[in-house]
């Protein structure tokens, strides 16, 4: 276990937002980096929404997460992705 101090207590489910252009592929990119560190079976719901008008795409991906460093992980893939606009 690590020593950084957290808020959290895992494991947790966690849901993880990421938004992106509106892609017909965005979601399934999103699934594939999280499923990096996460089985499917640790994957508790998986949902998208169009922007207002359309141009981009957010999607939700609620996860079984084990620990502090999983969830950073995730999150350095997903930021480090020309891809992903942004995450929450």
């Amino acid at each position: 276990m690590s020593d950084e101090k957290t808020l959290l207590e895992f494991p947790c489910e966690f849901p993880l937002k990421v938004m992106g252009r509106h892609d017909a592929e965005f979601e399934n990119y999103v699934r594939e980096i999280v499923t990096r560190y996460v089985d499917e079976m640790e994957i508790l719901e998986s949902k998208s929404r169009p922007s207002k008008n359309g141009h981009f795409l957010s999607v939700t991906v609620t996860i079984q997460a084990r620990s502090k460093q999983q969830l950073d992980r995730i999150y350095i893939d997903l930021n480090a992705s020309d891809t992903v606009l942004m995450t929450l």
